[in-house]
């Protein structure tokens, strides 16, 4: 196993290491309990770096590049949640990494989800930020990769977002993106396609987890558990990817959830204001107890089973709701 010294200093320069024979990018500053955060899809780790330097100061914080992003190997091969979720707990071992906090966005939080039921031992709090995994609405612009000849289009809307962000803004308009931090980012993200590799990870993703009907993978049968787990659930009430009604159904099956709802905030509101998302983000673990994993109690909670399903909650309107 090779890999390049880890940065834990202001500057959030990339570091690499190989694991499995494939070298994988992160970022990681600080010093104190470890915050793990989990970008979304065609995104990378440079996307935290604004809530990173807000969080070095008291805690140790790691941004990987997830598997067929970023600077990390894009192979051909396995790009289910699973898949990810046993690369960052190969990246938390490999570094001697101790539990902490995962932080996911949009498909990371899918990956954040996956990663607290698959190693829960592993995981203190649960934060979950436009979260996938939590419903089935979705764009269609992401159900449009799961068409026939996908492949073919995005080389061609690649190209064009590389030209400039001037014509994706009426297009993207059209599609329900505001001249905001959704349509920059959801431009940056067609420009990362531009590479083949990138495309195909792109790809062999999307098509793991959405169809043309919307998200095939869903956490909600598993929420139950989460009531073991400290959570916090973050949303845009704008958000244009996935719908805000899907924050509140979950804090209503996560029993003891805390659902904060940025107002007129879109699909990045850790983008859109960083400074009030990382204060959220102190507050929240300063005032919960990290969860002491208890193999006998997670027994029992399952052959216990889930609790009857909550009633319908109608999305509010206020900037934050009850905890």
């Amino acid at each position: 196993m090779g890999s390049t010294a880890p940065s834990r200093d202001s500057t959030f320069e990339p570091a690499e290491i190989e694991l499995h024979g494939r070298f994988f990018r992160y970022r990681m500053a600080g010093k104190g309990p470890l915050v793990v955060l989990l970008h979304g899809v065609a995104g990378s780790s440079e996307t935290w770096v604004d809530v990173m330097r807000r969080l070095s100061g008291s805690y140790t914080v790691l941004a990987p590049d997830l598997l067929g992003h970023g600077g990390s190997a894009k192979p051909a091969g396995d790009y289910s949640l699973g898949a990810y979720v046993n690369l960052i707990r190969d990246l938390l071992a490999a570094l001697d990494l101790p539990p902490g906090t995962i932080v996911g966005h949009s498909l990371g939080g899918g990956v954040a989800l996956q990663f607290a039921y698959q190693f829960p031992e592993r995981c203190e709090r649960l934060v979950l930020v436009s979260a996938g995994g939590l419903g089935r609405e979705v764009h269609p612009i992401l159900r449009a990769a799961a068409l026939p000849g996908a492949e073919l289009v995005l080389p061609w809307l690649a190209v064009a977002a590389a030209h400039g962000i001037g014509a994706a803004t009426k297009t993207m308009g059209k599609l329900g993106f505001r001249a905001s931090t959704d349509l920059g980012e959801t431009w940056r993200s067609f420009v990362s396609l531009g590479d083949p590799e990138a495309r195909r990870a792109f790809l062999h993703t999307v098509r793991r987890v959405i169809d043309l009907r919307g998200q095939l993978v869903s956490a909600t049968d598993k929420l139950y558990l989460a009531s073991e787990v400290p959570t916090l659930i973050v949303w845009g009430d704008r958000d244009p990817l996935i719908p805000v009604a899907h924050a509140y159904q979950s804090h209503a099956a996560m029993a003891g959830s805390r659902l904060e709802v940025f107002p007129r905030a879109g699909h990045y509101p850790y983008l859109e204001d960083p400074e009030r998302f990382a204060h959220l983000l102190v507050d929240f673990m300063r005032a919960t107890k990290p969860r002491r994993f208890d193999a006998g109690a997670l027994g029992t909670r399952l052959r216990t089973g889930a609790p009857p399903p909550p009633p319908s909650v109608r999305p509010s309107t206020s900037a934050q709701a009850s905890r």
